[in-house]
């Protein structure tokens, strides 16, 4: 009865904010348009993945309630100074592969396809936010804790892990760009689906540029041939504005939505359902792989299987000072925090990647 009770709770919540938003400032066409992931459910596997009892979830619903929880915001429509960029980096290198997955199969290792983990040294299945925040990192700011996984490239029978430190952008993703805040510290998400089709993929909300190399791009799929020496890049990003409520639930999507678009004008702004603004995460990949493609596959399938997992466990106060110089600062921000086209503006971290 508790998972019963706690979902049409989430369904009456939802139609109170559908029924506010109907009531003024064109809401409801904002909510309706709100699609958490959208063109990924009827196919996706990571809703049919039981919650089981964890250290971040011991009543094993599936729900992970923010404590506190963010309430009375609603979307801003404001319109700050123009400004180019709004961003920082953090760049991250791969840690280890396995086929876990902390946030689909949590307390299960083993049951999900091979996952090249970046970022946290410690992420496994068995990873909670407490094992997170106490681990290591191979991120350059070593205040960046969080984990970032993604499945694993193959050529043929061989892994191919990417090179150094992977760019990893967090950005704004509406309009108001002074309005977002930091992430709370547990909160996890899964951006596309394995078993997403080649359409979904294409369409989705966070699709960018799809497979590319050389001068080949916005493929679904993975090039037939890459020019000798250069790289197999794909970036995808995030939606970003949350509900306020949950770090997490049952199908690891739906506390989360993209931004709308504004009626009337070309504003992204946040839906009534998902009205707090977060960074976007915008990951961006470069594979070393070239030449024949024939052989190249994801361990979830083919190229249009491409999905990530985002698991926050940044340091509080590193992550508020990046989001307030960089973000809401708009200034394009390397991972120190620092805009080589505003060097006036200063940096957000010291030389060290630390808080001064």
């Amino acid at each position: 009865m508790k998972i019963r009770s706690r979902t049409l709770s989430a369904l009456l919540v939802s139609a109170a904010f559908a029924a506010t938003a109907a009531a003024g400032l064109g809401g409801l066409s904002l909510t309706a348009r709100a699609v958490p992931d959208a063109g990924t459910s009827p196919h996706s596997a990571h809703a049919n993945a039981a919650p089981l009892a964890t250290g971040d979830d011991p009543d094993g619903d599936g729900y992970i309630p923010a404590v506190p929880q963010v309430t009375g915001v609603t979307p801003s429509w404001a319109n700050p100074p123009e400004r180019y960029f709004h961003e920082f980096q953090a760049n991250c290198s791969v840690s280890r592969t396995a086929p876990d997955d902390p946030i689909v199969f949590a307390g299960r290792p083993g049951a999900s396809h091979d996952h090249t983990f970046m970022g946290n040294t410690t992420t496994d299945a068995f990873s909670t936010t407490a094992s997170l925040s106490a681990g290591g990192t191979a991120c350059t700011a070593p205040g960046d804790l969080s984990g970032y996984w993604m499945p694993t490239l193959h050529n043929g029978g061989r892994p191919v892990l990417p090179t150094g430190p992977q760019v990893i952008y967090y950005k704004s993703g509406v309009t108001d760009y002074k309005s977002v805040r930091p992430f709370p510290k547990g909160l996890r998400f899964v951006v596309g689906s394995p078993t997403q089709t080649a359409a979904e993929f294409r369409g989705h909300k966070g699709w960018v540029e799809g497979w590319e190399c050389g001068d080949s791009f916005k493929n679904t799929e993975f090039p037939a041939n890459c020019p000798a020496g250069t790289q197999l890049n794909i970036r995808m990003q995030s939606a970003s504005c949350w509900d306020g409520k949950f770090l997490d639930t049952p199908d690891h999507k739906a506390h989360m939505a993209y931004p709308v678009v504004k009626p009337g004008n070309n504003d992204n702004v946040c839906p009534t359902s998902h009205p707090v603004a977060l960074p976007m995460v915008e990951f961006k990949m470069a594979f070393p792989v070239s030449g024949d493609m024939s052989q190249v596959r994801l361990s979830s399938g083919s190229g249009h299987s491409f999905h990530y997992d985002f698991f926050n466990a940044w340091d509080d106060r590193t992550l508020a000072a990046l989001v307030e110089h960089c973000v809401k600062g708009g200034l394009q921000c390397d991972s120190r925090g620092y805009d080589e086209t505003h060097p006036e503006a200063g940096a957000a971290l010291g030389a060290d990647h630390r808080l001064p």
